[in-house]
């Protein structure tokens, strides 16, 4: 019954994700909380229709405040670009800069089927399986195709690898400083040797946004992401 209301309020999304009242820009801030701090992130997505194509661009902005700043200093941007297709996003081009770091990207070569990385100086190319998508634009691809079932598996690259992760699906109401929301929940399926945790929540009501992220860096740093403030608009402009 759990998976047979979550596959009808999905078939309910699939025509709100493609109707005309899609905000041509979207802003989410967010409160990130740690056990050594807490730090504040903003992310934007724009849409917009260049010759007949739709193409989006997300930027990731964070920064840590207080006590968080001495353990990580600097800010930490992402930039995902590419167009919108019938059966989600489609990107073309990663990239993720921590302070003066020379920045991690990923060119997504579909006319090739090929993955271009070029990670701390040095360049690797693999090949690109079907819908792979990245860090930044997985969060926000169920906005145009609602995950399908209770198990999802997708390619995701992170600019510096390429990996395949499993994700249950469930639901569930969660408490927000914007309210309560109905939500779909992606956990993480953690695989062999791999203890990077990923949990997100996905607001049903808001286009199916990112509004709560759990997880586990490589340095072993739990984080907590939840939603602040969201604001949209509707402008052709």
């Amino acid at each position: 019954m759990k998976i047979l209301i979550i596959i009808l309020l999905l078939l309910g999304l699939n025509s709100l994700a493609l109707a005309t009242d899609l905000p041509t820009r979207i802003d989410i801030s967010y409160q990130v909380s740690t056990d050594v701090g807490h730090g504040e992130l903003h992310e934007t997505m724009i849409i917009k229709q260049e010759n007949g194509i739709h193409r989006y661009h997300l930027t990731s902005k964070a920064r840590a405040t207080g006590i968080l700043k001495l353990v990580k200093p600097g800010s930490i941007a992402r930039d995902s670009q590419g167009t919108i297709t019938e059966f989600g996003l489609q990107p073309e081009r990663f990239s993720d800069k921590r302070g003066k770091k020379i920045p991690s990207t990923a060119v997504l070569d579909w006319q090739n089927n090929l993955l271009r990385i070029q990670h701390k100086g040095q360049e690797r190319i693999t090949p690109l399986p079907e819908g792979t998508l990245d860090r930044l634009s997985f969060s926000y691809n169920f906005m145009f195709s609602p995950p399908a079932g209770d198990i999802i598996e997708v390619s995701i690259t992170d600019g510096r690898n390429l990996r395949q992760i499993k994700y249950t699906v469930d639901k569930e109401l969660l408490a927000t400083p914007i309210g309560e929301l109905d939500t779909i929940v992606l956990t993480k399926q953690l695989i062999g040797d791999d203890k990077r945790k990923r949990k997100i929540w996905f607001a049903i009501t808001h286009h199916m946004l990112p509004v709560r992220i759990i997880s586990t860096e490589k340095s072993g740093l739990e984080l907590e992401k939840m939603v602040s403030e969201i604001n949209m608009n509707y402008s052709a402009d």
